[in-house]
């Protein structure tokens, strides 16, 4: 296995080598959005990529919204995109970063982790985000026949890991995923225990 470090995602980026960006806000991510009435939450979205998500999130009203990304290419450019919003971007490492959140919202962030790191992704999840926060967004309901990225996994594999650390509210397949992943993902909607 390589090593998924910020030398890997930068190379993914600069030779744009990015298949998994749809180009658009996620559906699922929208519709969740859109039925979210508390402008104040503070946001994180790990793995931000393009953030289609931050920006939408920003154009709806919500103000407290960051970005974090290993990828120092993808960031700058996100500095630059966002620069005449309040929209925060951060260039760093998820298991270093420390601050605090009500919402965190998973886009393709999780698949592309390493699986050995789930455990520790869900446990820096937990102290992240504050008592009764949520985690909120898609997983692949599948599995791949390369070795990744991305890395599948299924609802009973996703049930194991999360719920010593959350209450998993829904757990479901998506209705309304991007073509490319019709019946490949499922939404998560998971509370801080």
């Amino acid at each position: 296995m390589q090593l998924l470090d910020e030398k890997y995602w930068n190379e993914r980026y600069q030779h744009h080598q990015t298949q998994w960006d749809m180009g658009m806000v996620s559906p699922p991510l929208k519709a969740y959005a859109d039925q979210l009435t508390d402008k104040e939450l503070r946001i994180l979205i790990p793995g931000g990529g393009n953030s289609y998500e931050a920006g939408y999130l920003w154009e709806n009203g919500f103000k407290n919204i960051t970005v974090l990304d290993i990828a120092a290419v993808v960031t700058e450019q996100l500095k630059e995109r966002f620069s005449a919003t309040g929209i925060r971007v951060l260039e760093g490492d998820f298991f270093a970063h420390q601050e605090t959140y009500d919402l965190v919202l998973e886009q393709t962030f999780f698949c592309a982790l390493d699986p050995l790191l789930r455990i520790d992704y869900v446990q820096h999840m937990h102290e992240i985000i504050r008592p009764e926060g949520k985690l909120a967004g898609v997983l692949f309901n599948r599995s791949f026949a390369h070795d990744g990225p991305p890395f599948g996994g299924n609802v009973t594999e996703y049930e194991e890991l999360f719920s010593p650390y959350f209450e998993l509210k829904v757990i479901e397949p998506c209705y309304n995923s991007h073509p490319a992943r019709q019946g490949n993902e499922v939404f998560i909607n998971f509370i801080r225990k």
